[in-house]
């Protein structure tokens, strides 16, 4: 007798109402079908430990049009460096944030342009400012600490300062392939002399996404991680 049959003869010995049986029954023959049609991994292998690697991003600041307008007139954006996100680059532009209390100079400026103004920043940087942001995804700004953000032409100050969720960038083609479908949330396991478990890090849908992980300092420098490094994802 296999598990499904156990199951089964399990159900219909057991001193529950006939409705409840023919419930539970449903339910296990829907749970064998589901089963049967998704691939099985055995996580104690090494070949079958979903894997992902590290992006360590330090504070920077993503603007909209009027806002870089406002910093930096006609000052053209130029890509020094395109990230691994696609379409996404570091930019030749820097700003400072300031607060009532401290300044952070030579901050770099991503692009491209977005339809939010942003400041992401690290708690070692808020312990320096003085503020205390929430917790958010990016784009999600309201509510959030109030920056000055100053550029060569101008400065802007409004609700803009967060730390960033940790999260790991997906679409559909790697939802897909890596079984992550219905997923909003994981863990990673990280090896080495200071490793450990981080929780709560969240999947990122973007409609092409290069599969990363992404950490600020203090998340990285924590567990002894750089750029690149692999990390193992526990579901």
């Amino acid at each position: 007798m296999n598990d499904d049959d156990l199951i089964v003869d399990t159900i219909q010995k057991s001193e529950i109402s006939e409705d409840m049986k023919k419930l539970a029954l449903a339910y296990a023959k829907y749970d064998q079908k589901i089963r049967e049609k998704e691939p099985v991994f055995d996580f104690s292998l090494e070949e079958d430990r979903m894997k992902v690697s590290v992006g360590v991003s330090n504070r920077h600041v993503h603007l909209n049009q009027e806002d870089y307008n406002t910093l930096f007139k006609d000052t053209k954006m130029e890509v020094v460096r395109n990230l691994n996100q696609p379409t996404q680059f570091a930019s030749n532009l820097f700003v400072t944030i300031k607060t009532n209390k401290d300044e952070i100079k030579d901050v770099r400026v991503l692009g491209p342009i977005r339809n939010y103004t942003q400041v992401e920043i690290s708690k070692t940087d808020c312990y320096k400012l003085g503020v205390n942001p929430p917790i958010r995804d990016s784009g999600d700004v309201e509510g959030s600490s109030v920056l000055t953000i100053i550029g060569p032409f101008g400065s802007v100050t409004k609700e803009c300062g967060i730390i960033a969720t940790r999260h790991i960038h997906v679409d559909s083609r790697i939802r897909a392939e890596k079984n992550l479908v219905g997923i909003t949330e994981v863990s990673v396991k990280i090896p080495g002399e200071k490793g450990g478990i981080i929780n709560h890090v969240h999947l990122k849908d973007s409609d092409e996404a290069y599969f990363e992980l992404h950490l600020d300092t203090d998340d990285a420098n924590a567990f002894l991680l750089k750029n690149n490094d692999e990390v193992e994802i526990i579901l």
